[in-house]
């Protein structure tokens, strides 16, 4: 059965491949392809360079003053990615959005008659393994390795509040540790749309 959402987007932690999946969607659906990170920008992650201010912004700031920072942050985000899926339904034009901005609850708060949702995740050895294999985190001075340390345990944690939120919330969870998993969604979603 064909489904008619007008949105599909797509959420989870750092380097879950949200703009991948969004990506290879948007061009084979001709859908415009919308992404949180072009709406507003927080210090990010430390690499391929290390700012001055990103590393003092790790550096600086506890642990738990980072990972309520980003939340903030997506909070802050939110009620300009509703106005921007409300312009999308008045136009009528299909749209895959995607971010970290999109957490669970947020999400469950749209119509499921205009946007499907989907929350991508990775158990913590996975995604760690993959956030320091780009960081190039073995060649990383120590000064530069401590502050990836930082970014990366903060997206472990937000990444676990995130999927314990979207599994509460039963959205569809994707474990892209698991190619089969992806795969099988990206096929589902190109054939119902």
């Amino acid at each position: 059965m064909q489904q008619h959402h007008l949105g599909i987007l797509i959420g989870g932690s750092s380097h879950v491949g949200k703009s991948t999946l969004a990506r290879s969607l948007a061009v084979a659906l001709g859908r415009e392809l919308i992404s949180t990170d072009k709406l507003g920008r927080h210090p990010g992650r430390p690499w391929p360079s290390l700012r001055p201010q990103v590393a003092e912004y790790y550096s600086r700031l506890s642990d738990d003053t980072v990972h309520w920072f980003l939340k903030v942050h997506h909070e802050n985000m939110w009620p300009h990615i509703c106005q921007i899926i409300e312009n999308q339904r008045q136009l009528l034009k299909p749209f895959v959005l995607e971010g970290s901005a999109l957490r669970p609850e947020y999400m469950t708060k749209l119509d499921p008659s205009l946007v499907r949702t989907v929350f991508l995740y990775a158990e913590d050895d996975f995604l760690r393994a993959r956030m320091m294999e780009e960081a190039g985190y073995k060649d990383a001075t120590p000064s530069a390795a401590l502050i990836i340390e930082k970014f990366v345990e903060r997206s472990i944690r937000d990444k676990r509040e995130m999927f314990e939120a979207a599994r509460d919330a039963k959205l569809q969870c994707v474990d892209v540790a698991c190619p089969e998993a992806l795969e099988a969604l990206a096929k589902e979603l190109a054939a119902a749309y």
